[in-house]
């Protein structure tokens, strides 16, 4: 939670259609310096003036969000790993392998949905025949 001041410093600072966007995405209004973007157009944004460890943020693209949707690289950076972001550090630029398909929208996390990956299993439930002890 802000303070008022910090609040109506920050709809200064990015106006208004961006202050109720961060509202309705992350909460809160921030205001910093535009880092990069992605394959996936989502924003990266950094703010040294913030409390230590929230001085960096994404802003996604997608209003249906997933923090899968996060490249390694910009992952490290968010996380502090790294100090230096892949806009600038050509080793954790994103570099597509042979393998990959050619657009980065086709590739979904399918985790906890209908279509998620689940092993066949081999076990026996005993809920049919629960022990008696």
């Amino acid at each position: 939670m802000s303070t008022i001041t910090r609040t109506l410093t920050n709809l200064w600072r990015v106006g208004i259609k961006d202050y109720f966007h961060q509202l309705q995405n992350i909460g809160d209004t921030k205001a910093g310096t535009l880092i990069g973007v992605d394959r996936l157009g989502n924003k990266y944004f950094e703010n040294n003036e913030e409390l230590p460890l929230r001085t960096r943020w994404v802003d996604y693209k997608s209003s249906d969000f997933d923090t899968a949707q996060i490249e390694p690289g910009w992952h490290a950076w968010m996380a502090y790993t790294v100090d230096k972001p892949p806009s600038q550090d050509p080793l954790l630029a994103y570099k597509r392998r042979v393998w990959e398909d050619t657009d980065a929208k086709t590739i979904l996390n399918y985790t906890a949905t209908r279509g998620a990956y689940k092993p066949y299993s081999t076990c026996v439930t005993t809920t049919l025949y629960p022990s008696v002890y």
